[in-house]
């Protein structure tokens, strides 16, 4: 429906556009506390303080490097793989620029959910320098090169080098591989390089169980997430007002609605999924693997929502669901990885899985090229987020050491590395209930909730 105006649709139309860029972009902000939550839940009573205070460094720091350099990395690497000028001086002008400060501080929520993504997997006792260190580079370099390679116009994007080739652009509508799998990925490497915690594996290299102190704190994350989620989604949906031909103005119901929906049932696809295969496999159905299944789900749309069809967003949440328990088992059980929050299965696996099959669930229907562009992107991504996350840990564990010391680790990285503890009336010198593997979380449902205390990131 389009409404005549006396006044400059154009500007009225920019006003509210930009007004709903705000307030999705908080929302999106929200999604740090619900990180924050979900991560402390899945640790031990003495390092919870160590996970609170990597989520704010992740904010704290990555906001300000983003600014200082990482946006502006972005658009140089777009355009550097792709045809055409570069000019340097333009790909900082968003600093000076009062216009561009919305689209940057949209641009930074996103950047900061790569970064703090990272922590989850490796909680309990990688040295909080070295992280602080490796967030800095994760949101100055390796996550803006990401960016330029597919929303910077760069390399995947329709005017890209490889786009160009295959005649289409990769479609990653908000972030599946460009924030999540970039961030599951890094965070799979950090937790290999790191080394596993003390104890996970027993002399013949079976895993052991660690469980988390909190399901409760847990599974509120996950529903701050999820909340917060549909800033992501629906959010990047920009556009809620636009310019019609006769020059009133329409909303973009239709578009709002299918994100929105896609969305919704992603989500409760893959909890669903999760809770059967968590019955399946454990006997009854786990709270903590459905939280991962229903976080998983909308990683595996998050790229999707408004390429696909309803029930092709469906699909693709379920699959995403139930590929959590596989995924998270091959982590642990045959590479080894000591992934504490499954960061890897949750945004790695649902994130490159639900991006790649886009083609698949179309509204338009299958596309052939589209189908290698999103393979090829999906690896390209991969690719680029493994070996940048292994030089720089390789870096950093050479200069200030990646792991923290044995004793450090035995005592809790709250008093070790921080100097308090958050639970003072449980945890005393370093000692806890929890400290010898106890907890209030059940760990006879199964490993998955045995192994790290459930959902992950």
């Amino acid at each position: 429906m389009s409404i005549p105006l006396q006044a400059d649709p154009s500007t009225i139309a920019a006003g509210v556009n930009n007004v709903w860029m705000l307030v999705v972009t908080f929302l999106i902000f929200f999604m740090q506390p619900g990180f924050a939550l979900l991560e402390a839940g899945q640790v031990r009573a003495k390092n919870v303080g160590n996970v609170l205070m990597k989520n704010m460094t992740d904010w704290i720091l990555g906001t300000l490097i983003y600014f200082v350099v990482g946006a502006a990395i972005a658009t140089i690497v777009g355009g550097l793989t792709s045809p055409g000028p570069v000019s340097i001086s333009a790909a900082f002008a968003y600093v000076n620029d009062p216009t561009a400060w919305i689209s940057w501080l949209f641009g930074a929520v996103f950047a900061m959910t790569a970064a703090t993504i990272v922590s989850g997997a490796v909680a309990e006792r990688m040295e909080f320098n070295a992280y602080v260190l490796f967030t800095v580079l994760m949101t100055a370099i390796i996550y803006p090169v990401v960016v330029g390679f597919t929303w910077g116009g760069g390399l995947l994007s329709s005017g890209g080098y490889l786009g160009n080739v295959l005649g289409a652009g990769y479609l990653d509508f908000a972030g599946a591989t460009v924030v999540h799998m970039c961030g599951g990925v890094a965070g799979l490497v950090a937790a290999k390089m790191v080394g596993a915690r003390k104890g996970r594996y027993d002399a013949n290299g079976e895993s052991q169980p660690i469980p988390g102190h909190s399901m409760l704190l847990a599974v509120l994350g996950t529903f701050i997430l999820a909340f917060g989620w549909y800033g992501f989604n629906v959010g990047t949906q920009a556009t809620i007002l636009s310019v019609a031909d006769d020059g009133g103005l329409t909303f973009m119901g239709a578009a709002l609605g299918r994100v929105a929906l896609v969305t919704t049932l992603g989500m409760g696809a893959g909890g669903a999924m999760a809770m059967l295969m968590s019955a399946r496999y454990q006997g009854k159905p786990d709270p903590l693997w459905t939280a991962n299944g229903l976080l998983a789900g909308l990683v595996a749309v998050t790229g999707a929502v408004p390429h696909v069809t309803w029930w092709g967003g469906a699909l693709l949440g379920g699959l995403g669901g139930f590929l959590v328990l596989p995924a998270f088992r091959f982590t642990v059980d045959t590479l080894k990885v000591d992934d504490v929050c499954g960061v890897f299965a949750v945004h790695g696996v649902a994130g490159a899985v639900g991006t790649a099959l886009i083609p698949v669930f179309a509204v338009g229907g299958f596309s052939a090229s589209q189908f290698a562009l999103q393979i090829l992107g999906v690896l390209i991504i991969a690719a680029w987020t493994v070996t940048a996350s292994g030089i720089v840990l390789y870096v950093l564990d050479l200069t200030v050491g990646l792991r923290v010391g044995e004793t450090e680790e035995a005592e809790g990285l709250d008093l070790g590395e921080h100097g308090v503890s958050v639970y003072p009336e449980f945890v005393a010198d370093g000692e806890s209930p929890m400290a010898d593997g106890g907890s209030s979380v059940r760990t006879d449902g199964g490993e998955f909730v045995a192994s790290d205390g459930g959902e992950r990131e």
